[in-house]
């Protein structure tokens, strides 16, 4: 499955401030919360998802990371030499 950007997950601009996507992570991770959605396999799924890209764009460091290098940034990569 392809990776969605954390922006669009979360329904923000790239530019959005801290608040606007506390405020984005809130409103969706009530809406698709796995209690709020029981009769829905995929709730659990997306919240997961939403968890993810908010725990990456809430995080300055994370989200410069992030914003340079997508996805790669935080898959580990191969092992050093020796």
């Amino acid at each position: 499955m392809a990776e969605r950007d954390y922006y669009e997950v979360l329904g923000i601009s790239r530019d959005a401030s801290q608040g606007d996507i506390k405020k984005a992570y809130r409103k969706l991770a009530m809406k698709h919360h796995p209690d709020q959605n029981p009769d829905d396999p995929r709730a659990e799924e997306k919240f997961k998802e939403i968890g993810e890209a908010y725990e990456v764009i809430s995080d300055e460091e994370k989200r410069a990371a992030y914003d340079r290098y997508g996805h790669a940034a935080f898959k580990s990569g191969g092992g050093g030499g020796g």
